[in-house]
């Protein structure tokens, strides 16, 4: 496996293949590695959020390319089996939906749960359990951890800005300095 060693670079550039809001041409495209039980995750996808809506009233919508990747926790049943269902959700056309319900409710992770966001979200519960019990996913994940590994990330959340690892402080006046200068 190839590994970018200086743990500032994003080895798998953005495609098709990730789970994307906005566009992959965007002057600036955030890739984010996260962990749904991951308090950090969910803050650091809140102010990505912040910054997408700031930069759509400003500079309309197609300034902003946003894909999460999956970075679970090692030995987290749990982790794995939210990325699980977003991925099953996905499948199904609710990626985002499933992904925003994750974060929401990252306390409660539990398959039973998972069931009851899923019936929320109006999902073939006959398919997103048949996706859930086979394990249709695992590799998906797998790749997205594999991706980030190469990258340098070792711990969710781990944020790139047109592909250059985002290491200052997590707030929204340090990431919109980015943004801009990302741009430029």
């Amino acid at each position: 496996m190839t590994y970018n060693y200086d743990d500032r670079s994003l080895f798998v550039p953005p495609s098709a293949q990730d789970h994307i809001q906005g566009v992959l041409n965007a002057a600036v495209v955030f890739v984010m590695y996260g962990d749904y039980e991951c308090f950090q995750s969910a803050n650091a996808y809140r102010l990505v959020k912040v910054a997408q809506q700031q930069l759509s009233t400003s500079f309309g919508e197609n300034n902003l390319g946003f894909i999460f990747r999956h970075f679970p926790q090692e030995r987290n049943h749990a982790s794995h089996r939210a990325a699980e269902a977003a991925e099953a959700a996905a499948a199904q056309g609710r990626f985002w939906q499933m992904h925003e319900m994750l974060f929401i409710h990252q306390q409660d992770l539990g398959d039973g749960y998972l069931v009851e966001y899923a019936n929320r979200l109006g999902l073939d519960i006959s398919k997103f359990l048949q996706d859930l019990s086979s394990r249709v996913y695992v590799d998906r994940i797998n790749a997205d951890v594999k991706s980030g590994l190469q990258s340098g990330v070792k711990a969710a959340p781990a944020l790139f800005i047109n592909g250059i690892r985002y290491l200052d402080r997590w707030t929204i006046g340090k990431i919109m300095t980015a943004i801009v200068a990302a741009s430029d």
